[in-house]
């Protein structure tokens, strides 16, 4: 059958997880429509890739496009705010973002921007991040909430932005931190804005599970709180504490979880009221999860809800138990980090080379002096059929175990080993080809056909851009950014250029939720393939590690305008050899004398001339200066 566009949008996933932001046009390219559905205004990735490129930068390069994370914060606030209206709240929402999920300035910066109108905040949980987020958030009608562990130095920088009029809350998450809190105010004589977090019993699924519930790290008991409750009673501070917040994991994937939370939430709520804090804001802290895989499951890669489930199900939660003894609704508060930020970076990279499951062709003739071992092979080629694929699997499996311990006994030679594995990779793909059309595949067979796949080398380090696919086995959606309207014909593994065997991808979204495999397009000569990683705006810069010393990508941010045009805002050069080493406690200088003094020794001892000296210092020089990654000539 003829291949199209929409076998392409089918095989990729990229209507179920692109949440209306990514497509393919009829050029068989994928473009990006920042407003989602809203405005239809598409771009290219494989253009942006081309200007990039014409800039002088080479891939990897990670792309944000900044009118999604705007895209985004809208998203989250009218939803919330059509959930309160039709449910009649009587409260407001305020998202806050937390800084952990993604630091860069630029990023903060524009959802500082981007939700300006919204009065959406930042969330920091540490000195660095309160900082960064006092100096970013030019709005004091927005939340400012601190987390993490606070020494004296945290709680005086909080306490003098509230001062200048910002609506910061520090957050008590460890029983100790309240006698501290009262000290400083005291001292600086400000009053605090006090909220209290508190370990529910109510548990997330997920990866995440663990940083919720009643064995979570940070978080107060029940007997916690009602001594924090007593000494601001004795303090005559009880007036101070405003918030309730709680956090039962990131990237939640069942609704029912979000209900469970929020409503036992809503009875700590209460009995706070209760005891006589003024209180006015819940902060249910992180959770609304991202699709990543597509399958709209309650699997650690996606998630089961709509952001409109999620959004009504937390307000009807609020008011089912508040209502019950006529509880003034509070201002909701939501730490949406990775629903924020996700969808707006795309590691864009070429791949550099294939090492094809491509064996030779099978001789007509075996040699006469051959082992009956490869007479046996030939003919269990030759049997492969629906009937015998389990029969053949077998004997497949068992030859190439003998020609392996035939070899190490010196029994055959290197020759008749390779001629061994060439027909054993013939059986494995004629199997693989049979079983694509049968609806029960024997679980051996499908072991096999595991093993049938091309390996691209992509110019990325996964420990630099994606640590989350090495470290927790996230999903993330990939794909070629171009020629989709072309049928991918190989099934393949994406290795990164570190020397790791962890360095792949090699499980990707798919209709049965993941794949072991990825279908490409064989390369073209003197054309370069582009393939995107999407859905990474989340944790992965920050996370990212040296391995192999291979640095930051360059970055380069985008806005788009409604009438399709976009400005580049911002290029960011990604880390030289030279920025890594130093990282790394390197002496540079020190690094280009003994470079010197090693040439100088040369030209003495005859190995190299003075000429050559100078040629080669200038080339060490050179690739100092240069990109960590491959470079084109």
């Amino acid at each position: 059958m003829k291949w199209t566009i929409e076998k392409a949008t089918d095989l990729y996933g990229i209507k179920r997880w692109g949440a209306d932001y990514f497509s393919i046009d009829d050029n068989g390219d994928v473009v990006v429509s920042p407003f989602g559905s809203d405005i239809d205004t598409k771009i290219s990735l494989l253009e942006l890739i081309h200007e990039i490129e014409e800039r002088g930068h080479s891939m990897p390069v990670l792309l944000r496009i900044e009118n999604i994370l705007g895209s985004q914060i809208k998203l989250l606030h009218e939803t919330f705010r059509k959930a309160i209206k039709e449910s009649n709240y009587n409260g407001s929402f305020k998202g806050v973002f937390p800084v952990k999920v993604n630091q860069q300035e630029q990023v903060i910066e524009a959802i500082s921007q981007f939700g300006k109108d919204y009065n959406h905040g930042l969330e920091a949980g540490s000195k660095s991040e309160l900082i960064a987020a006092i100096s970013m958030l030019d709005n004091r009608d927005a939340c400012l909430i601190c987390n993490g562990y606070k020494d004296e130095e945290f709680i005086d920088l909080g306490l003098f932005a509230i001062k200048m009029g910002y609506q910061l809350f520090f957050v008590v998450e460890v029983p100790g931190e309240i006698d501290l809190i009262i000290d400083r105010a005291k001292l600086h004589k400000i009053t605090p804005n006090l909220g209290l977090r508190i370990k529910l019993s109510t548990q997330a699924e997920g990866k995440w599970s663990e940083s919720g519930g009643e064995s979570s790290v940070f978080g107060l008991t029940m007997s916690h709180v009602v001594n924090v409750l007593d000494k601001l009673k004795a303090e005559n501070m009880l007036d101070c504490l405003q918030l309730l917040h709680y956090h039962i994991g990131s990237q939640i994937p069942n609704i029912s979880d979000i209900r469970a939370g929020a409503m036992e939430a809503s009875r700590l709520y209460e009995e706070l009221v209760k005891e006589g804090a003024p209180m006015g804001f819940i902060d249910l802290g992180g959770g609304l999860a991202v699709d990543y895989d597509g399958s709209n499951s309650n699997t650690s890669s996606s998630r089961n809800y709509s952001i409109e489930e999620y959004c009504t199900d937390i307000v009807e939660s609020i008011i089912t138990v508040l209502d019950k003894n006529s509880i003034a609704h509070p201002t909701i508060i939501t730490e949406s980090g990775r629903a924020i930020v996700a969808y707006s970076s795309i590691l864009l990279f070429n791949i550099l080379d294939v090492s094809s499951f491509a064996p030779p062709a099978i001789p007509e003739v075996l040699p006469e002096s051959a082992n009956d071992l490869l007479e046996n092979l030939l003919a269990t080629y030759n049997m492969v059929s629906v009937k015998d694929l389990q029969e053949c699997c077998n004997d497949a499996l068992y030859y190439r175990s003998q020609a392996r311990q035939l070899f190490k006994h010196g029994q055959i030679s290197i020759r008749e080993r390779a001629l061994a594995e060439n027909l054993v990779q013939h059986i494995m793909i004629k199997m693989s080809q049979i079983a694509k059309d049968l609806e029960h595949v024997p679980s051996d067979v499908q072991k096999i056909t595991k093993l049938v796949y091309d390996i691209y080398y992509g110019n990325f380090s996964l420990f630099q851009s994606l640590p989350d696919v090495w470290a927790i086995d996230q999903i993330m959606p990939t794909m070629p950014v171009h020629r989709l309207g072309e049928e991918p014909t190989r099934s393949a593994i994406i290795s990164d250029i570190t020397c790791d065997c962890d360095g792949k991808l090699d499980n990707f979204p798919d209709i049965l939720q993941q794949a072991n495999t990825l279908r490409l397009h064989p390369l073209k000569d003197d054309e370069e393939y582009y393939l995107g990683v999407f859905l990474v705006g989340a944790y992965q810069e920050t996370l990212g590690d040296l391995h192999n010393l291979f640095g930051d990508t360059n970055v380069v941010s985008i806005h788009v305008n409604e009438n399709g045009s976009y400005n580049i805002l911002r290029e960011v050069e990604g880390d030289s050899v030279e920025d890594v080493l130093s990282y790394v406690e390197y002496d540079i200088r020190g690094i280009k004398t003994r470079l010197k003094d090693l040439a100088e020794d040369s030209v003495r001892r005859g190995f190299i001339t003075a000429r050559e000296r100078k040629s080669i210092l200038n080339t060490f020089n050179e690739g100092l200066r240069g990109y960590t990654y491959f470079e084109k000539e």
